[in-house]
């Protein structure tokens, strides 16, 4: 196991879920993801959904068939939290029956861009709360000789500068990958705060490591593990 890096509060917490009007000692007892300490590191709200899902997808029993189906589950959730914390704009509508309605619209343009290949089995989700959405494509693999990041592919918008970016992998290990995707991005002329990195689970070093370096990029996870081991 890994040092503990600072600015975790705890590993392996857990938490009792369920409805609440049932008593605290009838509701079972469930791991929930780990606190945060940094401002732009977004968990997703720990509810018995949330946890079930997860319970699914870690669940070696689990067939691939539903494996796919839950993740995707999740990876929804992990989209509409994202669009969450784009900015909007006032818009007054007129509905059906002649009422008039304050809403709002979203500010700007995004896209997503998924790093391979794992990023792309998050892609659906985003297709599936945005219609139309662009979609970039990073590659970025380990070099057997230094054992460091490297870029070997991208294929970003031609306008991605003036877009929000939903950056997409299902895991934030050590966060090297990551954090070479933000760098290729920025080199582009992407704002740093215009990017939201979405992954399904976290581990607490590499959450860190990667706010600490990139305080202005919201992560926005599902669950921070309590660290990683020998198996990653």
């Amino acid at each position: 196991m890994s040092q503990r890096p600072s600015g975790l509060l705890q590993r392996a917490p857990s938490s009792h879920l369920g409805p609440a009007y049932r008593p605290k000692e009838e509701r079972p007892s469930a791991t929930v993801s780990s606190k945060v300490t940094h401002e732009n590191v977004t968990i997703l709200p720990q509810t018995p959904q949330l946890i079930a899902l997860l319970t699914m997808i870690r669940d070696k029993q689990t067939n691939r068939a539903d494996f796919i189906f839950y993740s995707n589950r999740i990876n929804r959730l992990l989209v509409e939290e994202a669009l969450n914390h784009l900015p909007v704009l006032p818009q007054e509508i007129t509905t059906p029956v002649g009422r008039t309605y304050a809403g709002v619209k979203f500010e700007g343009k995004i896209c997503g861009v998924s790093i391979m290949r794992a990023g792309e089995a998050m892609e659906q989700a985003l297709r599936e709360c945005c219609r139309s959405v662009r979609i970039g494509k990073i590659l970025i693999q380990r070099d057997e000789e230094t054992s460091q990041p490297r870029l070997f592919y991208d294929k970003l918008p031609e306008d991605i500068k003036e877009r929000w970016v939903l950056l997409l992998d299902p895991m934030l290990a050590t966060g090297g990958s990551a954090l070479m995707a933000i760098d290729v991005l920025r080199s582009k002329g992407v704002p740093e705060d215009h990017i939201l990195f979405l992954n399904l689970i976290a581990s607490p070093e590499g959450a860190a490591n990667f706010a600490n370096k990139f305080p202005k990029v919201r992560i926005v996870t599902a669950f921070v593990d309590q660290g990683l081991d020998e198996k990653k």
